[in-house]
């Protein structure tokens, strides 16, 4: 979109600037000629400032944070609040918000190309734009569902607004989201994997999740790389899922550990140069069967132990909620190395 077009789309959002913070900053409120709220991400708190008339200082509109110092229009508010990547679809949302009409296609001029859809620096902007979890709704969503050891899950982040389309091409949605950064041996970022949940608690399912086709999707570069709890040493386990990793984690607080996202990619998952000793952490369906034999073979080939670690149910996250902690170290203590036993279980008892 040409500059021009965007100040004047960002004019037409400040003829409106009230209704637009209301909108997307739902934490906030009106405070004489300005809304407050705690930033433009929508999180609580008075410390952004939005004008919302005409005044010396400028139109409505343009916005400060005080506690941080950015600063921007409206637009902005829509990209951040949301966490859209590409400009295109920040336009059309405000489109959308004012039911304007889209604009006559133009053709480019030297304009720089926009990120790819999916591609790993979006993944990177996407985490960027997310918050710590402490306080918000993923603490919420993974305490329900038995996760209460979460320190040292700083590659997991929360979204108020992520973009969900539809696979039946239907309107495209904002839900709240986990996000988790995938990155790659060397800790850089590749990929991001959603996690998308119901923002009034328990979905209809009565797991968090929201009521949507797929509450969960990835994007980025996946293969090999997951999203990594604690730094690897010469001991680690590695699993599917994000809670069913943070389950047995929760058993094993210092065993670093890795979650790849899915049976397949688990099967792939990268060696560090330190492992000698790798835990599978087996989902008990034909898939996670499949992982399990593939990624212990691949790590006896590479020199490195491997040795299963099995739930009694589906997965340990089933363990966890339906037997409990206690259950969960019980169960798994006589299938560690007692090097592991006594390093590992001593210090979570």
């Amino acid at each position: 979109m040409p500059r021009r077009d965007a100040a004047k789309l960002a004019q037409r959002l400040g003829e409106h600037a009230e209704a637009v913070c209301r909108h997307y900053l739902s934490n906030g409120r009106r405070s004489g000629n300005y809304w407050q709220v705690g930033d433009v991400r929508n999180a609580s708190g008075r410390s952004m400032f939005v004008r919302l008339r005409h005044s010396p200082k400028g139109p409505p509109g343009k916005w400060t944070d005080a506690a941080t110092g950015e600063h921007g229009d409206l637009l902005d508010i829509i990209r951040e609040s949301m966490g859209l990547i590409d400009f295109k679809d920040v336009a059309d949302e405000a489109r959308a918000f004012l039911a304007m009409p889209p604009p006559e296609p133009r053709p480019s001029r030297g304009k720089p190309a926009p990120v790819p859809t999916g591609s790993p620096e979006a993944s990177r902007r996407l985490f960027a734009m997310s918050q710590p979890i402490p306080g918000t709704l993923v603490e919420a969503y993974l305490r329900g569902r038995g996760i209460t050891i979460l320190h040292g899950t700083a590659s997991l982040r929360f979204h108020p607004r992520c973009y969900y389309r539809p696979e039946d091409h239907g309107p495209t949605e904002t839900w709240p989201a986990m996000i988790g950064a995938v990155t790659d041996l060397a800790g850089r970022q590749t990929g991001a994997h959603r996690t998308y949940l119901d923002p009034l608690g328990l979905a209809p399912s009565g797991n968090g999740k929201a009521p949507i086709d797929t509450p969960r999707r990835a994007m980025g570069d996946l293969l090999g790389h997951a999203v990594r709890f604690g730094v690897a040493g010469s001991v680690m386990a590695a699993g599917e899922g994000i809670e069913t990793t943070l389950s047995l984690r929760c058993a094993l607080p210092d065993m670093a550990m890795a979650a790849a996202l899915s049976a397949a990619h688990l099967g792939a998952i990268l060696f560090p140069p330190t492992l000698r000793r790798l835990y599978v952490i087996r989902d008990n369906d034909p898939a996670g069967d499949g992982a399990r034999d593939t990624l212990a073979e691949r790590a006896r080939e590479a020199g490195i132990e491997a040795i299963v670690l099995s739930p009694e149910l589906e997965d340990f996250n089933d363990d966890l909620r339906h037997f409990g902690l206690e259950a969960i170290r019980a169960a798994i203590a006589d299938q560690l190395m007692r090097k592991d036993r006594l390093r590992y279980l001593k210090r979570a008892a």
